[in-house]
Parts: structure tokens; C-alpha cells; sequence
């Protein structure tokens, strides 16, 4: 599987200079006061694969479309049933990160992110979080502040090698990906899944993370 991401990975999409956002994955909102973690722009700088440019015959491909894995998720996870996305460029795709690339601290827009590290950096590229650092009574803003100030008191870091597969609850639990050090490339899997069937990405985060909203040709 590394060695199928690897040959993929130049075609990964990049925004010139990275993206620029909030840890709620939006643009700033002005009506909270200056430094509030609502209105803090970070960077972050991550190579993209879609799913369309991700070959049907490769390792990865096949495990995202064999139901032995969508059914021990479901299972794993707690879930009735799960649905693979019905996005053609969001469904499965490969994160390629290359030396200074990170990401930023952010919450998921999603109730759970499945991912398969393939392949490591030399240095970096540490999986980091804050377990339960707001919930849907309240956003404790006063701790996602102190977070971004640089207090390090409630992180925690993720050991990860190659072949961990991890089924990550974002949503209340904000995380990044520290600076890649080293000429190897960062490849880790993102595998899409959803309690109902369907799901696509949306226009914007399509366009910010693939450079476009409809898929190419079908690689095969």
C-alpha cells in the first residue's frame, strides 16, 4: 500500500502557500473579540490524492471497498450501519505530506475520521489532540485559547507506525499533525464513512482540497 501511495502521491493537489483557516475549519468571524480561537487564522499545508486518481486494482482501494472492513467499522464503532461516501473525490483519499508541511489544530466536521497510516516521515509529523476538549453543552473556549497560546498541559500525543489503523471522534476532540522533518513523504489513507447513505463533501471543501469539484478520468 506505501509503495502504490508513493506512486500516486505527485499527483496530490497543493495550495500555493497552504490554507489558511480557523481549528473550526471556517473563515474568522469577526464578531467575536481578537485572539479568540473563532477568529485565529493558522496555516496548514497538506498534498491531497483523490479517490478518482487512486487506482481500482490497488491494496488500498480494494480494503476501502470490501465490506468485511465497512462491516467490522460498524461494529468497532457502535454503529447500526455504515455507508461508504458517495463523494467521486472525497470518498477514499491519500494525504501526502512532505518536509514543513502540517496541519493545523482543528476540530472534524464529521463524528469520526478512519485513517490507515502507510508510510512515516523521518521526523514529525506526530498525530496530536485534546480528548473531549468541548462537547455540545459547551465550547469551552477559554481551554481551545490557552491551547493555541501554546499551553501543552492537557495534549496528548497519538504513537502511531505504519499500519496503525485508527478510527479517530474529532468533532469534540480538536487535533493537528505536527511540521514533517525529512525527505520521506507522510502517506496516510482517508477512509470516508457516514451512518447514512450518500454523503458528499461540500463544493468549498472540494475546491480547498483537491483544486476542483468534479472527478477526471477513471484510473484504472
Amino acid at each position: 500500500m506505501a509503495a502504490e501511495a508513493d506512486a500516486v502521491a505527485p499527483l496530490a493537489h497543493r495550495k500555493p502557500g497552504g490554507r489558511g483557516a480557523t481549528a473550526y475549519l471556517a473563515p474568522p468571524d469577526e464578531s467575536f473579540p481578537a485572539g479568540h480561537p473563532r477568529r485565529r487564522l493558522q496555516t496548514s499545508s497538506v498534498g491531497a490524492v483523490a479517490y478518482d486518481l487512486i487506482p481500482h486494482g490497488s491494496l488500498v482501494r480494494q480494503l476501502y471497498e470490501w465490506d468485511g472492513l465497512l462491516n467490522f467499522l460498524a461494529a468497532a464503532l457502535g454503529r447500526d450501519r455504515l455507508y461508504r461516501y458517495a463523494d467521486p473525490l472525497g470518498a477514499l483519499n491519500i494525504a501526502a505530506m512532505e518536509q514543513d508541511e502540517h496541519l493545523l489544530w482543528h476540530f472534524d466536521q464529521t463524528d469520526f475520521v478512519v485513517s490507515i497510516l502507510l508510510q512515516d516521515c523521518e521526523r514529525g509529523g506526530d498525530f496530536e489532540y485534546v480528548p473531549n476538549i468541548r462537547d455540545v453543552a459547551a465550547e469551552n473556549y477559554d481551554r481551545v485559547w490557552r491551547l493555541l497560546d501554546g499551553d501543552r498541559g492537557e495534549v496528548v500525543r497519538l504513537d502511531m507506525a505504519p499500519g496503525t489503523l485508527a478510527l479517530f471522534m474529532g468533532r469534540h476532540s480538536i487535533h493537528r499533525v505536527t511540521p514533517i522533518a525529512g525527505s520521506t513523504l507522510r502517506l496516510i489513507a482517508l477512509l470516508g464513512y457516514d451512518t447514512e447513505p450518500g454523503t458528499m463533501s461540500s463544493e468549498r471543501l472540494k475546491l480547498a482540497r483537491y483544486g476542483r469539484t468534479e472527478p477526471l478520468a477513471v484510473i484504472s
